[in-house]
């Protein structure tokens, strides 16, 4: 068929069904052909089971199928696109940990890059301090892109994506990472929609690499954006080699965050933009006093199925007290009605990297694992000595929660 991916020529087939055993899609089948051939049957396609997967292209042992190359209708001017920029999030005057943890990461897609790539951070909001500025240049910002504006006093989606749709299509970025958190998710995704490009959501690795454009052939430097994906049981590796810019969202304290330094030199750039008008106005702002900022503290001591019922979690709270840390906790609490949301660590949750962390019966799935996987010293304590948990622990104790909590809580109230 004239609109499938693939063609195949009826001269050149012999009707041997090859390609038909061939296909994981049941796309090709052999149909009446009087004359054409010995067997008198050619293969056919249906175009909308065709998954262009390629298989049969290869397999024809006569060459009668050829892939169908399509225009790609990408990015214009893909070359003018260039510089690695970071979305600075702020609140309140404060910039969130995850800016700077990117920036470090930039510093080093910027050396992957070369070709004089810069690595820019974007500050957006009113009244914005110079100490601001100054602590994302000293964090590797080569410029900061700044909107000082009252529309952007206070967060709202629709003010945010045009602003930063009006950078992007000024500047032209090569590559724009934001921090996967509340105010990422809400509007970035918005951004892509609005400048026609791609998105990768939840990365957890980033690196620029000369890559074949599939399409055209050509070698692009592009970047290579790795998530979990099917629940985490695969890594998958996203590019985007005909639109620009390329972009991703990271959840915090999956890349370290690295030291400042204050003698780095940069250039700050006033944004004077035209923007529209906040579709929402902000009344009034409501801290939820149940949340807790996990990610924020150096020991964790986390709790999961194996502690049995909500009540023997204040155990946990007593040894995080004397520990000087914070309560966290698996999923599976989450959904028995144990804990809120806030503590709960791993991909549907929240990815934390403390110096210490403590976990009592928690099996370690893997989307648990994905979440601590930046922690410094990881401590298990898990009756079962199969448990995934004990492939990531530094130190793995085999026994009875029950026996070693209380102990262990004891043992340090002396």
């Amino acid at each position: 068929m004239a609109d499938a991916p693939i063609l195949i020529d009826p001269k050149l087939c012999k009707g041997c069904g090859k390609c038909v055993k061939g296909c994981g899609f049941g796309a090709l089948k052999m149909v009446d052909a009087p004359g054409a051939n010995k067997a008198g049957k050619v293969a056919e396609v249906d175009a909308s089971a065709c998954k262009a997967c390629g298989a049969c292209v290869k397999g024809c042992p006569f060459k009668a199928i050829s892939e169908v190359r399509q225009q790609v209708y990408g990015t214009a001017d893909i070359d003018s696109y260039k510089d690695i920029w970071v979305f600075a999030e702020q609140n309140h005057g404060e910039i969130a940990e995850v800016a700077y943890e990117l920036l470090t990461k930039g510093l080093e897609l910027k050396a992957q890059r070369g070709a004089g790539a810069k690595l820019c951070a974007v500050l957006l909001g009113h009244g914005i301090a110079k100490a601001m500025e100054d602590s994302l240049v000293a964090a590797g910002a080569d410029v900061v892109y700044k909107v000082d504006d009252p529309s952007l006093a206070d967060y709202e989606a629709n003010v945010y994506v045009d602003a930063v749709s009006q950078l992007i299509a000024k500047h032209r970025p090569e590559v724009i990472l934001a921090g996967a958190t509340a105010v990422g998710r809400a509007f970035f995704a918005r951004v892509a929609v609005k400048v026609r490009t791609g998105l990768t959501a939840d990365c957890t690795m980033l690196k620029v690499e000369e890559t074949k454009n599939k399409d055209t052939g050509a070698l692009q430097m592009l970047l290579h954006q790795t998530r979990p994906a099917f629940g985490g049981n695969i890594m998958a590796t996203i590019m985007t080699p005909n639109h620009r810019p390329q972009m991703a969202t990271v959840r915090p304290k999956v890349f370290r965050k690295g030291e400042p330094d204050p003698k780095r030199k940069g250039t700050v750039l006033l944004e004077a933009l035209k923007l529209i008008a906040p579709q929402t106005k902000l009344v009034k702002t409501v801290r939820d006093a149940g949340s807790v900022d996990i990610a924020a503290h150096d020991v964790l001591v986390a709790g999961g199925r194996g502690l049995k019922k909500e009540e023997n979690f204040k155990l946990l709270f007593r040894l995080a007290e004397l520990l000087g840390g914070e309560v966290a906790c698996s999923r599976a609490c989450v959904d028995a009605g144990w804990c809120p949301v806030s503590r709960q660590v791993g991909q549907t949750g929240k990815t934390v990297a403390p110096k210490l962390y403590l976990c009592f019966g928690i099996s370690g799935a893997i989307q648990h694992l994905e979440g601590i996987r930046g922690a410094d010293t990881v401590v298990a304590v898990n009756s079962d000595p199969h448990a995934p948990i004990f492939g990531v622990a530094d130190l793995g104790i085999v026994g009875d929660l029950f026996e070693i909590l209380p102990a262990l809580i004891k043992e340090l109230e002396k």
